[in-house]
């Protein structure tokens, strides 16, 4: 029966036509997915985990070796039978220089090579980023090809140019000899390169309308931004000066001035090794870069990715 009045279409509510588009198909198997998905979690978290302690058994096996005697380091067992601080007190007392000495040598050189890499990494790298000049694409690409030479084919110019110099001598010069060969490196301009690409060319325009030149620019506003590049040039230099062994050996002629790999070489002999203070100076030399590497690892990750984003 017709009331009289024109028919009209139900018309559901906005909120709920917006529920019913909005709300996602089912599928088949999909209440399994979450399930999947943790399993997978755990898979990478269980093989990550286990290559940790894999890389991590090394510096165990240096760390155990360190406390055994020196039967005892032959055999294959990790944990010591009979613990003993032998191979410290070998370390500390019988070496030529003394440890505490090539400790100083390291962390001289060490840090020499950090602050000039640092710096003219970052002035090098702002050049190359910023700065228009011609050949530069030419004379960074020739830059990087240095990477390309090892150490030891250039042994003979360098060499020779620091004795021309009158600076492999036995005495003090010692030290600026090996620090102008380890002052700048390519993987130092090319971190800094990268990473000063990333950032906007409008902090430095405000500054330059500001009347700031570039050097201004450079170190009231880009440096500051620049600390994870900063901090990732310094880790890498700071590892790599302590730990090297080829230049110390070609250039420091007086063994005063000798570092500690350089202090290693006297726990090898002809036919023979004395396990335990090798092992025992190889945790000491390791703990500096641990340290270095737990206070600055926030800003070395960081700089190691800020760096690749840009090419």
């Amino acid at each position: 029966m017709s009331s009289g009045y024109p028919e009209t279409e139900m018309v559901p509510p906005a909120g709920a036509a917006l529920a019913v588009a909005t709300e996602p198909p089912q599928l088949p198997g999909s209440e399994a997915h979450p399930t999947r998905r943790r399993l997978g979690r755990v898979l990478i978290y269980a093989v990550l985990i286990l290559y940790a302690l894999i890389t991590f058994i090394p510096f165990l096996w240096t760390l155990a070796t360190s406390f055994k005697t020196l039967p005892e380091s032959l055999q294959l067992t990790l944990i010591p039978v009979h613990p003993t601080t032998y191979g410290y007190v070998k370390a500390w007392t019988q070496l030529q220089p003394a440890l505490p000495v090539m400790f100083m040598n390291s962390v001289i050189i060490a840090a020499i090579a950090t602050v000039t890499n640092v710096v003219l990494g970052a002035l090098g790298g702002y050049a190359f980023a910023r700065l228009r000049f011609p050949g530069r694409e030419a004379l960074f690409l020739l830059v990087l090809g240095t990477l390309m030479i090892p150490d030891q084919l250039r042994l003979v110019p360098v060499y020779q140019i620091l004795i021309n110099l009158n600076l492999i001598t036995p005495g003090p010069m010692n030290y600026v000899a090996i620090s102008l060969v380890l002052a700048i490196s390519a993987t130092s301009l090319f971190i800094m390169r990268q990473f000063f690409l990333t950032l906007p060319y409008d902090l430095e325009e405000s500054a330059r309308m500001d009347g700031a030149g570039f050097f201004t620019t450079f170190r009231r506003v880009v440096a500051p931004l620049a600390t994870p590049a900063l901090a990732t040039v310094a880790i890498m230099t700071f590892q790599g000066t302590w730990n090297g062994f080829f230049w110390p050996l070609v250039i420091l002629q007086a063994p005063a001035h000798w570092t500690l790999p350089l202090g290693l070489t006297q726990f090898r002999f002809q036919f023979s090794t004395d396990w335990p203070p090798l092992m025992a100076m190889d945790v000491i030399a390791t703990v500096p870069i641990v340290i270095l590497y737990l206070f600055f690892q926030r800003y070395f990750v960081g700089g190691l990715s800020a760096g690749a984003v840009k090419g």
